[in-house]
């Protein structure tokens, strides 16, 4: 992995990236690499386990528990979304089931449009980040706002649809979402260093998101909700994601049917891109690769896995800058 640790290093140095990588290939974990800090004031390095935030990388867990609850015979997933909430919410055309809501394709209004909008810091200017606790404490920024289309008519890629499905999974398992994610998931999977940790409350080797503008660096505390929920802002670590996938493709979290079920290639999003349940599925160089990704402002990730090369890659980032050109590179240097 000489070619990947100095192609990392040149883009890391040329980007000024700050996180950390992992790459599995095979049975070995190939490359594990940290760079920059995660606490600048401390100087305190990111390390190869250290936590990251993964913003939108979240709602594939997400996924993973609505599939869980439909092997369990709770709900299908053509079942209407109007019957499994507790209560009754206008925004949402009774004919939106959970599959057009884990594949943005269900029309109801979004609290983040990332169409017309661009800086999730701005969401906090006037409802304070520190607030947000719960799932419903999201419902305010969107029920009353109109459809943006009919259900299934296209994809439109849509954070409240997350919250949704987080409160259906509330609703059916009759616990808080983070606590079902954390025993059904993160245990399940053995990742030990992940979690939905609040801000103000971070544990030891986490990694604090930082943001430049105008010259100054600050943290992100105030960018993003005090705590990450059904459509964002878990923390893990790289060792940790492997972990996930190797449980998920394992079929250690659910069988095969759901497996198979979440991988589907539901709708196409752009040419050589679609969208399964929770996970972007890109075409590459002849091969279909698993693509999960999150940005926030002080956050970048993304994780991949390339069945065909065996090979799991996985860039997290507490700074803007450099994480999908490292996955790129990586990518073209597994292909050799």
């Amino acid at each position: 992995m000489e070619r990947v640790d100095a192609k990392v290093r040149e883009i890391a140095e040329r980007e000024g990236f700050s996180g950390s990588i992992v790459v599995k290939q095979g049975e070995e974990v190939v490359y594990s690499e940290g760079f920059g800090y995660r606490n600048l004031a401390e100087s305190l390095p990111n390390q190869k386990d250290t936590k990251f935030g993964i913003a939108s990388g979240s709602k594939l867990f997400t996924a993973v528990a609505i599939a869980q609850l439909v092997e369990q015979n709770q709900f299908a997933y053509d079942t209407p979304v109007h019957q499994l909430l507790e209560q009754s919410l206008h925004c949402i055309d009774e004919r939106v089931t959970i599959h057009h809501l884990l594949t943005h394709t269900s029309g109801i209004p979004d609290y983040f449009d990332e169409a017309v909008m661009d800086d999730f810091s701005e969401l906090w200017e006037e409802k304070p980040m520190y607030k947000m606790e719960n799932l419903e404490d999201f419902l305010p920024m969107f029920v009353d706002k109109e459809k943006m289309f009919d259900p299934g008519e296209k994809f439109h890629y849509n954070n409240a649809g997350f919250i949704i499905l987080g409160l259906v999974v509330e609703a059916v398992a009759n616990q808080s979402y983070i606590t079902y994610v954390t025993e059904n998931i993160f245990k399940a999977a053995g990742m030990q260093d992940s979690g939905h940790y609040r801000l103000d409350q971070l544990p030891g080797n986490t990694a604090l998101g930082y943001i430049e503008k105008d010259g100054v660096i600050k943290t992100n505390v105030y960018d993003v909700p005090v705590v990450g929920g059904s459509d964002g802002g878990a923390f893990v670590t790289g060792l940790d994601m492997i972990g996930f996938w190797e449980a998920l493709l394992g079929e250690k979290l659910m069988g095969a049917v759901h497996v198979e079920r979440l991988l589907t290639k539901h709708i196409k999003v752009k040419s050589g891109t679609s969208y399964g349940y929770g996970i972007w599925l890109d075409d590459v160089h002849d091969q279909t690769v698993y693509h999960v990704m999150g940005y926030d402002p002080g956050v970048q990730f993304h994780s991949c896995v390339y069945p065909e090369r065996q090979a799991i890659v996985t860039v997290l980032s507490n700074k803007g800058g450099g994480a999908f050109k490292i996955v790129q590179a990586v990518e073209e240097l597994l292909q050799k």
